[in-house]
């Protein structure tokens, strides 16, 4: 690698580069149903994010007026922007068919549900967005997902253990 390169966000084998995740989202909460989308941006937006800045935590989707908006998504400013520079929590819209925005509309209209973005990431040089249908988990709900995580990992590892002797 030369010096100086920026080593690549994580290629996967479908052709998607990873940009950021909502790691809270799975702790936070039951994920019902996903869905992938995209997103409108702007130049220098774009040019952030695929220098690897994002941040979905805090966020989430809301519909409004038949149209799905990305709220409290930060993408920093782009550090060799000008003036036409972005800002960086600004609300962005995120394209779905109508249909699936019925689909998700009428699910996350449900009490106790809501959108949750799980991820963001370049699919095929276009920025796309994982929208999730979720409930919010109680404390206890938490601890339990805590405990299960826990003895599964013991018991790889001592599954691990056996096949080393």
């Amino acid at each position: 690698m030369a010096q100086g390169a920026k080593k690549d966000k994580k290629n996967s084998d479908d052709g998607t580069v990873n940009i950021c995740r909502n790691r809270r989202a799975s702790h936070d909460y039951e994920v019902l149903d996903r869905i992938e989308c995209g997103i409108v941006l702007v130049g220098t937006e774009v040019k952030s994010l695929r220098a690897g800045y994002g941040n979905l935590e805090d966020s989430y989707a809301r519909v409004d007026d038949g149209e799905v908006w990305l709220i409290g998504a930060e993408i920093p400013e782009y550090e060799f922007g000008n003036r036409l520079n972005h800002k960086p929590k600004r609300p962005r819209k995120l394209l779905l068919h109508k249909r699936e925005i019925e689909r998700f509309a009428g699910k996350a209209s449900e009490k106790g549900l809501t959108l949750v973005p799980l991820g963001m990431y370049f699919k095929e040089g276009v920025a796309k967005v994982e929208l999730a249908i979720a409930k919010g988990k109680q404390t206890h709900d938490k601890r339990e997902t805590l405990k299960k995580a826990d003895a599964k990992r013991q018991i790889d590892r001592a599954l691990a253990s056996r096949r080393k002797r």
